[in-house]
């Protein structure tokens, strides 16, 4: 990094519908930072980042922005299923890498990742689980913590999309996992996060085919029901669903031995109320990131300080958001859930 810049200079890797909105968020609110580069390997999209970035070096190759020397660290939104070994080459070029979620799509690649990180202490390598850069997640959690409803025992959480006539997500199921670990990920992270990281013992899931049929040449539902028992008799309840008719509905509430605490639990937009001749009626967030706007830029604020921290001589305390072994976890349960979806019985991890 340029000491005379004092900067974090980054290369956003993937510029899809999330990619956008990152390299946005990097390139003009994220102190600290500075969008050195942009990789893509669809014209389109590098053509957008023409137009729309302060004029990044642009890649078609991840392998390029690997080389570029003035590159410090990458910010991964690429499909699922390359992450674990672009988090590894990111690594072994000595760059810090920031990776939205998942981990990985199978459990022996996390534990690859996580293996080869060791060899790498003083590189940050994180997770986009947001939900945990959240003001209302992050005020829960600091209220469970405080002991305000005794000792938590269950999450029940759910994420829920505005249906897409478009059928993108169809398109996409081949190679997302499934939709326990494209959408119900944040909540097993979630979960996991507000009962004190609890190890899982046992899972099941079931779901069901409501609009989409293209979904089931690859295996997958359009909206599913799973729960998930942990050690310590700890519990948690899940809802995944792409066929919502009112938008993005995601919350979660927490049980404790002496209160409750919801989240969330209505998705609307704004405070704003309409008065009309059907009655009242409040408009509602349409996707995850109008929902989340917020804590995708404090996320990227998060890991752009602890870098530069990190650059100032501070030994790496793993704290930034979620850590590897949480992201590991994440897909062990989800794993167990699309096993337990496709065999119709419990499954014990």
């Amino acid at each position: 990094m340029s000491a005379a810049a004092g900067k974090l200079r980054l290369g956003v890797v993937g510029l899809g519908r999330l990619g956008k909105r990152h390299a946005e968020n990097l390139a003009y609110r994220v102190p600290g930072a500075s969008l050195v580069a942009a990789c893509s390997p669809v014209e389109e999209e590098r053509a957008w980042a023409r137009e729309n970035l302060p004029a990044p070096r642009l890649y078609g190759e991840y392998a390029e922005v690997l080389a570029d020397p003035e590159v410090d660290a990458v910010w991964l939104v690429t499909p699922s299923s390359l992450h674990a070994q672009q988090i590894i080459d990111a690594l072994r070029a000595g760059m810090h890498v920031f990776c939205e979620k998942p981990l990985s799509l199978e459990v022996a690649e996390c534990e690859r990742v996580l293996a080869e990180a060791e060899r790498y202490p003083h590189l940050l390598a994180t997770i986009g689980f947001m939900r945990r850069f959240d003001p209302s997640y992050r005020d829960a959690y600091e209220r469970i913590a405080a002991g305000e409803i005794g000792r938590p025992f269950m999450v029940r959480s759910q994420t829920t999309d505005k249906n897409d006539t478009d059928g993108f997500f169809v398109r996409f199921a081949g190679t997302s996992g499934g939709i326990f670990l494209d959408c119900t990920v944040h909540d097993i992270d979630v979960a996991r996060w507000l009962l004190g990281k609890p190890r899982a013992t046992r899972v099941y899931a079931a779901g069901t085919v409501a609009l989409h049929e293209g979904l089931r040449e690859f295996g997958d539902v359009d909206n599913g029901v799973a729960i998930c028992e942990f050690e310590g008799g700890k519990l948690a309840v899940f809802y995944a669903s792409r066929t919502q008719a009112h938008g993005n509905d995601t919350h979660s509430e927490v049980m404790g031995t002496q209160g409750a605490l919801a989240i969330g639990r209505v998705p609307v937009a704004n405070r704003l109320e309409i008065y009309g001749p059907s009655g009242v009626r409040a408009e509602c967030t349409e996707t995850f990131f109008d929902r989340f706007e917020e804590a995708f830029l404090v996320e990227a604020r998060g890991f752009v300080e602890e870098v530069l921290r990190l650059r100032g001589g501070a030994v790496n305390s793993g704290m930034v958001g979620a850590s590897l072994s949480d992201a590991l976890e994440a897909t062990r349960i989800g794993c167990g859930l699309r096993e337990s979806l496709l065999a119709g019985g419990a499954v014990v991890l």
